[in-house]
């Protein structure tokens, strides 16, 4: 009935691997904002994001995102500087205390080689490669994982994008131009993952259409899946005008979906709510899989 899902190993630059494939694994949001659409309450000291990584982590999450330069639609460009003020003293901070690897969400090279430098192993690019070209080159010499997100435009023009003849092709198509510029870059593709961007230069139709058609897009690049529902906007058309913390209900539904799917990667911020939805989906997934 559901689709099995492929293994891969992903290296990392500590020498440790991401074993994708068994079970999807959980990626908690952290998000180091002041402006995060997704959460009433600013989370900007340090010490504070620090404790609740370390919560998540106990919570069940695989993977830590930091994040410090909001990408909701609309958002202005954030200065090197100031992301680096936000984003690098809790990674450093974390650094020896959290077991599971720490993924910076960057489209910056100096943000990720600073992050990287402090202990993130994965660097999470929300523009797949297309904003900043040297980002390709700091990932391949550092070793780290790279997630390459498909979108078009910036956060300001991304909705003027959003038109698709077909959707599942045209999001293959783009994605493996990322695959491709990092390659040309020096990053080895086993160290890749894709993300198709739920809600990034897609109306809520086609954010609903890449979650139902997911096993397409695992079977046209042949790289694990990460796929990221948390909270966002599409599920306006379901749920109607509500805060997007009261999403959650509505984000476990999406991600039970990428889980009998086959998604290896679920980007989540309610993680100790999201990792029982993902091990009850998995569990069914599990017993239900066709070759």
């Amino acid at each position: 009935m559901f689709p099995a899902r492929r293994l891969y190993t992903i290296p990392l630059p500590d020498g440790r691997v991401l074993e994708l494939g068994s079970r999807p694994l959980v990626m908690g949001i952290l998000n180091v904002t002041p402006d995060s659409f997704a959460e009433p309450s600013p989370r900007t000291d340090p010490e504070a994001a620090i404790e609740f990584a370390l919560r998540m982590e106990a919570s069940g999450a695989d993977i830590i995102d930091v994040g410090g330069e909001s990408t909701r639609p609309g958002a202005e460009p954030l200065a090197v500087a100031e992301e680096a003020r936000r984003v690098l003293p809790v990674i450093a901070g974390l650094r020896g205390r959290v077991r599971v690897p720490i993924s910076i969400d960057t489209y910056k090279a100096e943000i990720a080689g600073a992050a990287i430098a402090e202990g993130a192993a994965i660097v999470n690019d929300v523009s797949g490669l297309r904003y900043e070209s040297a980002l390709g080159g700091v990932v391949a010499a550092t070793g780290a994982a790279l997630i390459v997100m498909h979108t078009r435009g910036r956060s300001r023009t991304m909705y003027q994008e959003a038109r698709y003849d077909d959707l599942v092709q045209e999001v293959i198509r783009e994605l493996d131009e990322s695959l491709q510029a990092a390659a040309a870059a020096g990053v080895v593709r086993e160290r890749v993952i894709v993300d198709p961007g739920i809600g990034f230069a897609k109306r809520p139709a086609d954010s609903y259409g890449v979650l139902a058609r997911l096993p397409e897009l695992t079977a046209g690049l042949d790289r694990p899946v990460l796929t990221g529902p948390s909270r966002k906007s599409f599920m306006r058309d379901a749920l109607g005008e509500r805060p997007a913390h009261e999403r959650d209900w509505g984000t476990a539904a999406a991600v039970t979906a990428a889980v009998l799917a086959g998604a290896h990667i679920l980007r989540v911020h309610a993680v100790a709510e999201m990792v029982q939805v993902v091990r009850v989906a998995e569990e069914i997934r599990r017993h239900g899989w066709t070759s």
